[in-house]
């Protein structure tokens, strides 16, 4: 059996939505306030596609930054991989929207859906892919347009919520010489498939007039319950991940930007302190797929991953869902 191939990160890249959306605006939308917002989720403002926009938009413009700092060519790719929950058509997948607007004319395409760790599990695929010998060049991105999908008068779900997306070029490692991939794990447990769900749009519930006027192709969520689920599995995650490495050695957890309330708690149950994570859901909100790659490139461009030393993600979301990758930059 030939070896497995190790797999690095060669270059990422961001794309945040044009419109800003601040609290204030919300203010104006319902019973609401900056300080309440900012209080209990750390979210100060957002972004939302412009009208003419849709998920692939901002993916294109993420993949090709992402090439530009991997040093590749779009036909270079063998493989695009994009995580959404929210693409632009439910046929076809948003993928083959990105390989052919970026024009990776050598590549497949297609989307995987796994919510808010939509990207660790496109990471995840992709690096398979290449550990394999089944391709060389892969790019994956989490992506999302969820202001199309929240309900304005639903003050629980509509200030949570970003549009943006982040892309990440893999490789074999020789190749890019940091960012390997050490550990990765996915799971789920679809018996809490309720707590965030959309319920509409899919083949249970297609769209009708009926459907609609119910808001069934809105976003909900049971936010306590969330709130108590995302704790406790951010915190084991992490301690997964590093397991059998020595803890001193991570120079940043990147998480999935829920809710900063989230995070905090979860790093105090594992013993560290926030100096040592990466938060940015004050600009950009929760942008689910798109936030751990989104995190990840401002983490890169400020400097916080230090060569040789450990990288933690973590993410979870819809389904339900969860993911984790250990990666020595």
């Amino acid at each position: 059996m030939a070896s497995r191939v190790a797999v690095g990160i060669a270059g990422t890249g961001i794309c945040a939505a044009p419109r800003v959306m601040t609290n204030h605006d919300f203010e104006k939308l319902v019973d609401t306030s900056d300080e309440w917002i900012v209080q209990r989720t750390g979210i100060r403002e957002r972004r939302f596609v412009a009208p003419e926009q849709a998920t692939s938009d901002l993916c294109i413009a993420a993949g090709r930054q992402a090439l530009e700092n991997s040093g590749l060519r779009p036909e270079d790719l063998d493989l695009v991989v994009v995580g959404t929950l929210t693409p632009d058509y439910l046929l076809p997948a948003c993928a083959t929207l990105v390989q052919t607007g970026l024009g990776a004319t050598r590549a497949g395409a297609f989307d995987v859906n796994a919510a808010c760790t939509g990207f660790l599990t496109a990471l995840h695929t992709g690096e398979a892919f290449i550990a394999a010998g089944r391709a060389r060049n892969v790019l994956v991105l989490g992506a999302e347009s969820l202001s199309r999908f929240l309900d304005m008068s639903d003050r629980a779900s509509c200030i949570l919520f970003g549009d943006g997306a982040g892309a990440a070029v893999l490789r074999p490692h020789a190749e890019t010489g940091r960012g390997e991939i050490l550990r990765s794990t996915l799971g789920a447990d679809g018996s809490g498939y309720d707590l965030i769900h959309m319920r509409g749009g899919g083949a249970k519930i297609p769209p009708t007039a009926e459907s609609l006027a119910k808001g069934e192709h809105f976003i909900r969520l049971r936010g306590r319950e969330v709130f108590r689920f995302a704790v406790t599995k951010m915190a084991d995650l992490i301690l997964e991940m590093v397991e059998g490495f020595d803890p001193a050695d991570v120079c940043v957890v990147v998480p999935h930007q829920v809710n900063a309330r989230i995070i905090e708690a979860a790093i105090e149950r594992v013993g560290w302190s926030m100096d040592r994570v990466f938060v940015n859901i004050d600009k950009y909100g929760n942008t689910s797929a798109a936030t751990v790659p989104m995190a990840l490139h401002e983490a890169i461009e400020q400097g916080r991953l230090q060569p040789g030393k450990l990288v933690v993600f973590v993410a979870f979301g819809a389904g339900l869902t969860w993911g984790g990758t250990l990666i020595r930059w």
